[in-house]
């Protein structure tokens, strides 16, 4: 009996094939049609992330759910060094559609794609700008814009904060956005909130360099709150979760904002999270497969870069913190978005993807 794949009568197959290789599902329908295979490799941070690892790989288990015609399996990358060998290693495994997530991963997934012209690739959060790589973007800056304005708001003492993991476009967009938003609320409003942790201007700020060890985001942040910052947003995928699991702790003393996934949906902490900077990657993702899958050529230009206007990026409902955000400050947040999507409000950052 071989463990690799034992088919059972039913046509239940069960996969003992390693890294999150789901069981596939063949209902014995008798097409004997080959099975689409999307195949994923994750960033640094790990699939369990609560991040872009975390939501790219939702919307491959989405995309299955919507067509059982489809296998999902990803690989996990410890390190950098990782990069080319798991992209590599699933080419060679002949995967129709090999998906890399992370900005981090560009400059391996474009050598990879060059190597292998005929292979269709996708990234999450980067644009190599090869034909057979299919970028999903994410115009983050937007949706960090209305949590800057909504922290500013919320701020007792006048100082909110954010940290990035690395000073690379899929983080420092959202610092961008947010700092903005304070920014124009003080504009606004004729006050003066001060953003501690990232100056636009010159690209400078605070990092972890990390985007796994949850001391280094409470560390960073912990400096934040000592300068007096009482809302901060990391991005820094689950480095961020030392600063979520600090305020957390802290009795209220300082409260966070989470940024890709819904923060209450995805960690442990809502109760000191105000609100997320959602990335809409589960979608984007799914829809990219389902297309792959049935035969679409995903075109590398324009890709698809995710706004407001389109659902691409949003911000979260507030859960725990609904009934202390103010019914006026909601109202204005809103419309800020309505403003954003309209163009009469236009965000900029020098990391915002091109359309």
């Amino acid at each position: 009996m071989r463990i690799a794949s034992i088919v059972a009568a039913g046509g239940l197959v069960l996969s003992a094939a390693a890294c999150g290789e789901a069981p596939d599902e063949n209902n014995g329908a008798g097409d004997g049609g080959k099975k689409f295979s999307a195949c994923m490799v994750t960033d640094v941070g790990g699939i369990d992330d609560k991040s872009f690892n975390t939501s790219a790989w939702k919307g491959l288990q989405e995309a299955k759910a919507a067509n059982d015609n489809i296998d999902i399996k990803y690989v996990a990358s410890k390190a950098e060094a990782d990069y080319e060998p798991n992209l590599t290693q699933f080419v060679n495994q002949k995967c129709d559609f090999i998906l890399a997530v992370g900005g981090l991963m560009a400059n391996a997934t474009s050598k990879i794609a060059k190597a292998n012209p005929n292979q269709q690739f996708g990234i999450v959060d980067a644009n190599p700008g090869d034909s057979n790589v299919y970028p999903m973007q994410f115009d983050t800056a937007q949706a960090a814009f209305q949590a800057g304005y909504l922290a500013a708001g919320m701020s007792k003492t006048g100082k909110v904060g954010t940290y990035g993991g690395l000073p690379i476009p899929p983080v420092t967009i959202f610092m961008d956005g947010f700092v903005d938003g304070v920014a124009y609320y003080n504009q606004t409003k004729g006050k003066n909130v001060q953003a501690l942790g990232w100056n636009k201007e010159t690209q400078k700020g605070s990092f972890t360099n990390d985007f796994a060890k949850q001391d280094e985001g409470k560390k960073v942040s912990d400096t934040l709150v000592a300068q007096g910052a009482d809302i901060v947003m990391p991005v820094a995928g689950g480095s961020g979760l030392g600063t979520t699991a600090a305020a957390k702790a802290s009795g209220g003393k300082f409260s966070t904002i989470w940024v890709d996934v819904d923060g209450c949906e995805s960690t442990p902490d809502c109760s000191a999270i105000v609100t997320t900077v959602v990335k809409n990657i589960p979608d984007a993702v799914k829809e990219a497969v389902l297309k792959a899958a049935g035969g679409e050529k995903l075109q590398a230009k324009p890709g698809f870069v995710g706004t407001l206007a389109n659902n691409g990026v949003s911000i979260a409902p507030y859960h725990d913190f609904d009934s202390k955000v103010p019914a006026e400050l909601k109202a204005e947040v809103d419309k800020i978005k309505a403003d954003i999507a309209a163009g009469t409000i236009t965000v900029t950052s020098k990391a915002q993807p091109t359309k």
